[in-house]
């Protein structure tokens, strides 16, 4: 795993240690993190911060993001890759689409390049947290 994945996987972990649900993502430009940010739905009782909408608020005012790359632990849903896209964000890169497809396709469609790292551990800790918190995640994705 690189550093960067691992970075996002740290943030993963922080989120579930608060109780949220377990998905972090990092900001990437020019080969340095800009931004870290995980899902906190459940911490601050907020339905769109996600991990990536966490990660891009915590970036702040960066100018263009066109040379970043986002990283996620989890493939983004639609909100999240609305926002990639509009902020014309060109490469996702995600550990996982196992447990969620989330917009692969969609970011594909609006020109976002999205490689898919099939990372087992994440994937085993997104399966292990589903099938404990069935309600919470389906809260999550919508399909409570």
């Amino acid at each position: 795993m690189d550093k960067f994945m691992e970075a996002a996987l740290e943030q993963a972990k922080k989120s579930l240690s608060e109780g949220g649900i377990p998905i972090g993502s990092v900001l990437v430009k020019d080969g340095i993190i800009v931004a870290r940010g995980h899902n906190k739905r459940v911490q601050e009782q907020n339905p769109i911060l996600h991990g990536e909408m966490d990660c891009l608020y915590n970036a702040g005012r960066i100018g263009t993001y066109k040379d970043t790359v986002m990283y996620s632990t989890l493939m983004p849903c639609y909100m999240c890759a609305g926002t990639i896209v509009q902020f014309k964000i060109p490469k996702v890169v995600v550990a996982e689409s196992v447990t969620f497809g989330g917009a692969r396709d969609f970011m594909e469609q609006h020109g976002v390049e999205v490689i898919d790292l099939h990372h087992e551990v994440c994937i085993n800790m997104m399966q292990q947290f589903i099938k404990e918190n069935t309600e919470l995640w389906g809260e999550d994705i919508g399909e409570l």
